[in-house]
């Protein structure tokens, strides 16, 4: 049994607007135009959003059974996404037409695997991230004449309605297909900052859910967990697809409540939350109070996990073979 705490999800958000780090949140978030990883804010539209569709399609786990995606690039270490989407701006640098829907629709496991295959890394499922590529390029071609500006300028600035909204639209695609849609709302969040899709229905807004948005999730304790599903993740017992989905829907739902208490954007709050889970509330410990050597986790006072109500080391449930996130 998983349930949404409703009485934590106030304490959590009264906190975060009392405290002020609302404020400080929102005046600090992320442009995505940082050159190491982004097209640059002067280029098309069109190649742009290219880039993005592209990106987010194969922006799902990166590790795999303990084997780290990661290798250094000119002297600097990079990790997980943040390898994807380096390796993904050198290839845009270099041959910016590689994320043309016509092009995708013709790429190769060759192709991919000299991509993002370098030096010690090794992407995981190669096969699959090829049938997502192949996938998103025929269909934009034969939907929306291989724009993905066709796709946005269709859904009228909607991200859900009854003619087909943003989100709507994009689940067509295989690499968007997600119940829980954590790769269309990333994608939106990308398109969002670079000002090329802004939505009128910002009520529809929903934080991506990934396996680091769980963990938070779980550990803040504005979700509960039944003891058999905390005994299933402390013993590495893997989920099914439709338990994966009942957990990452009821985590959504406690984030969208507590954004709304907050008064702060979902896609501001998975800013925070994303970049916590890979910094600060990481496995199998969390680094609550040294967080970057000095600065605590903003969420730490009022954290179950540490205040000792929850254990510190629970984490997010197993689930393996996705392409979800």
């Amino acid at each position: 049994m998983i349930m949404v705490d409703y009485d934590k999800i106030s304490e959590v958000a009264n906190y975060l607007v009392k405290s002020k780090i609302i404020r400080g949140l929102s005046s600090n978030i992320d442009t995505f135009t940082n050159p190491e990883y982004y097209p640059s804010k002067n280029d098309l539209p069109e190649k742009v959003a290219q880039y993005f569709i592209t990106m987010v399609a194969i922006d799902h786990r990166t590790s795999y059974k303990g084997k780290p995606y990661e290798t250094i690039l000119h002297g600097k270490l990079y990790h997980g996404a943040d390898l994807l989407y380096r390796l993904g701006k050198i290839m845009y640098v270099n041959n910016p037409d590689f994320f043309d829907p016509k092009n995708l629709v013709k790429i190769s496991v060759n192709d991919v695997r000299k991509w993002l295959n370098t030096n010690d890394a090794k992407i995981w499922d190669l096969n699959v991230r090829v049938m997502l590529l192949r996938d998103l390029g025929r269909k934009l071609v034969k939907l929306y004449d291989g724009s993905v500006m066709n796709l946005i300028r269709e859904s009228k600035n909607m991200l859900k309605n009854i003619e087909g909204g943003f989100i709507d639209r994009l689940k067509v695609f295989r690499a968007y297909e997600d119940p829980v849609e954590k790769k269309p709302y990333l994608l939106v969040k990308f398109l969002e900052r670079r000002g090329i899709f802004i939505p009128i229905d910002k009520e529809n807004l929903q934080v991506p859910v990934d396996n680091h948005l769980v963990r938070i999730a779980f550990r803040l304790g504005i979700v509960k967990l039944s003891k058999d599903i905390i005994q299933r993740i402390s013993y590495g017992k893997e989920f099914s697809w439709e338990e994966d989905v009942i957990i990452r829907l009821t985590v959504r739902k406690a984030y969208k409540i507590l954004s709304e208490k907050a008064n702060i954007s979902p896609l501001i709050l998975d800013d925070v939350l994303w970049n916590l889970g890979r910094t600060c509330c990481i496995k199998p410990l969390p680094r609550c109070l040294n967080w970057k050597e000095t600065i605590p986790c903003p969420f730490y006072r009022v954290c179950e996990a540490f205040k000792g109500n929850i254990e510190r080391s629970l984490s997010e449930h197993l689930f393996i073979n996705t392409w979800y996130y």
